[in-house]
C-alpha cells in the first residue's frame, strides 16, 4: 500500500511520513528496471520499462502531471512544462530516469540487496539508481506534489527534465538543449544532478558539506593503438603490439599532467577555512596566494582532490588477441580524460601525446567534450537561492562551490541557460558515494524528506518568489 500523506514543513526536518512516502515512491521507481538504453533508435523492448516508470509517475504525482504540458523529448526523456505567475525568468529543475546496468553475477559483486527489488531496510531505500538519480527525481516530483496540492502557484514557469541516456549518450539532454533554444526560452536557473551533501568528504571537516557543482570538466575519450606482425605465440617477437602498448600506458601514468589550483576551488577553500582544523585554518584562508602549495599538496592527500586540480587520464577498456596461443597483431586501449575547467581538450590531447611520445602508437579521438561555463556564485541572487535552500534542508551543512569531476545532463543545458548547478540534496557518506555506479547503492530515508525540504525551499524561496505579472505563456509548440 502507498503512502501518499504529504505535509508542509516550516521546520528544517520534514515530517517522518513525508520521507517514508518518497522512500515508498522510490523504492517503487526503482523495482523498474530503466537501465539505460544503447544509442540509436529504441526498440520496443527496450522502450517499454521507460514507459512503465512515466505511468507509474503520472499515476503517483497525479496533480503535477495534470497541471504540466507533458512532452517526450529525444529518445525517452520527459519534459514537464508548469506555467507560473511570469514567464520571465524560468526555472529548469533536472534529474534522469536511468541508471548504469548490473551484472547478471550481482550477488558475486557484493550487493547485500537484489539491485532491482528496491529493498526498504535499517532506514535506508537500497537499489540502483537510488543515489543516482531516481532519488533526486522522485524528491523533486515529491516537493511539486506537495506544493501544488497546497494550492501553491509557481511565481515563475518552472521546467521539469528527466533525461533517459544520463549515463550514455546524453541524446535527451541535447535534444531539450535544442528545443529550448528553438523556442527562445533561456532558464534563468538550472539545477541537475551533481555534488551532494557529503560527510568525510575534506579531511578535519566534522560537518557535512554540500558541495554545489558550478561547473563541471570536460572530457576526451581517445583509443591507443599498435600493431606488429601475428603470429603463432610459441615464436614470440622481440617487439609486440602489447609490449608497445604496455610502455605508452605506463607513460601515461608516469606523467600527469599539470596541476593548477581554479579560481573556484580557491572560493570552496576560503568558505571552508573558518571550519577546519587550526593547522589548515590558515592555509585555506590564503589559497589564493597560496596556490603554488596547494597544486604539490592536494594530489597527495587524495584522488579526489587530485583530480581537482589537474586533467585526468584513466585507462579503461584493453584488447588483444583473441586466443591464448596466437600473436596480437593489434593492442588497443581507451583512455579516459577529464579536462580540467581552464584547460581544453586539444590541450589534454597534445599533453597526452607527448606523455607517449611513440609513433608506433596512433591515436583515434573517440568523443571530446570542453568544459562548462563556470556559473554565478558569490553574491549572485540565483547562487543564494541555492544556499537558503540548503540551509532550509540541511541547517548543519556547509554550502560551498565546486568544480564537478564527472559529467552530466548539465552540461547540455549550459549551452542555453547562463547559470547551471549540479546538485543532488541527498546525503552521502564516503561509502555512499563510491556505490554510486557499484554494489550496494542506498539513501537514507532521513535524507529523502530533507530533499523534499531542499526543493520546496528552492522553488518557494525569495529568488523565485513573487515577481511582475505574466508578459506571456510558456511557448509549447
Amino acid at each position: 500500500m502507498r503512502l501518499r500523506r504529504r505535509g508542509r514543513s516550516d521546520s528544517p526536518d520534514v515530517p517522518n511520513p513525508v520521507a517514508e512516502a518518497a522512500a515508498q515512491h522510490l523504492a517503487e521507481a526503482i523495482r523498474i528496471r530503466t537501465v539505460t538504453p544503447p544509442d540509436g533508435p529504441l526498440s520496443d523492448a527496450v522502450r517499454a520499462p521507460f514507459d512503465l516508470l512515466r505511468t507509474f509517475l503520472e499515476e503517483t504525482f497525479a496533480t503535477t502531471f495534470a497541471a504540466a504540458e507533458v512532452e517526450v523529448v529525444g529518445r525517452a526523456g520527459l519534459l514537464l512544462s508548469i506555467p507560473g505567475a511570469s514567464s520571465e525568468r524560468p526555472v529548469l529543475l533536472m534529474a534522469h530516469q536511468d541508471v548504469v546496468p548490473v551484472p547478471a553475477d550481482w550477488e558475486a559483486e557484493g550487493w547485500e540487496h537484489p539491485p532491482f527489488d528496491g529493498v526498504i531496510a535499517d532506514g535506508h531505500v537500497h537499489g540502483r539508481g537510488s543515489l543516482d538519480d531516481k532519488g533526486a527525481l522522485i524528491t523533486l516530483l515529491e516537493a511539486v506534489e506537495g506544493l501544488l496540492a497546497d494550492g501553491w502557484t509557481p511565481a515563475r514557469d518552472v521546467l521539469l527534465f528527466f533525461g533517459a541516456d544520463e549515463e550514455a549518450s546524453h541524446a535527451s539532454a541535447e535534444a531539450l538543449a535544442a528545443l529550448l533554444r528553438e523556442r527562445g526560452i533561456e532558464p534563468w536557473l538550472t539545477v541537475d544532478e551533481g555534488g551532494a551533501v557529503a560527510t568525510g568528504a575534506f579531511p578535519g571537516i566534522k560537518q557535512p558539506l554540500a558541495v554545489i557543482g558550478a561547473t563541471e570538466k570536460g572530457a576526451l575519450t581517445v583509443r591507443l593503438t599498435a600493431s606488429s606482425a601475428g603470429g603463432h605465440a610459441s615464436t614470440p617477437p622481440r617487439t609486440s603490439a602489447p609490449g608497445i602498448l604496455a610502455r605508452a600506458i605506463l607513460a601515461i601514468e608516469d606523467t600527469p599532467a599539470p596541476a593548477s589550483v581554479h579560481d573556484l576551488t580557491v572560493e570552496m577553500f576560503e568558505q571552508i577555512a573558518p571550519h577546519a582544523p587550526r593547522s589548515m585554518r590558515g592555509v585555506l584562508a590564503r589559497a589564493g596566494s597560496l596556490r603554488g602549495l596547494l597544486t604539490r599538496a592536494l594530489p597527495r592527500l587524495s584522488p579526489e582532490l587530485g583530480a581537482v586540480v589537474r586533467t585526468t587520464y584513466a585507462i579503461t577498456q584493453l584488447e588483444g588477441s583473441p586466443a591464448d596461443n596466437v600473436l596480437a597483431t593489434r593492442a588497443s586501449a581507451v583512455v579516459n580524460s577529464r579536462v580540467a575547467v581552464g584547460s581544453s581538450t586539444q590541450e589534454a590531447l597534445g599533453h597526452l601525446r607527448g606523455a607517449i611520445n611513440d609513433d608506433r602508437i596512433a591515436l583515434d579521438v573517440l568523443e571530446a567534450y570542453e568544459p562548462s561555463p563556470v556559473s554565478p556564485t558569490g553574491d549572485d541572487e540565483r547562487w543564494a537561492a541555492l544556499r537558503e535552500a540548503v540551509a532550509a534542508s540541511y541547517p548543519e551543512a556547509i554550502a560551498v562551490p565546486y568544480i564537478m569531476l564527472a559529467a552530466s545532463d548539465g552540461r547540455y543545458a549550459a549551452q542555453v541557460s547562463p547559470a547551471v548547478y549540479r546538485f543532488a540534496p541527498l546525503l552521502m557518506d564516503k561509502e555512499q558515494r563510491e556505490a554510486i555506479h557499484g554494489p550496494n547503492e542506498h539513501v537514507a530515508i532521513e535524507s529523502l524528506g530533507k530533499a523534499v525540504a531542499f526543493y520546496r525551499a528552492l522553488l518557494t524561496g525569495p529568488a523565485l518568489g513573487p515577481h511582475p505579472p505574466r508578459s506571456g505563456s510558456i511557448s509549447l509548440s
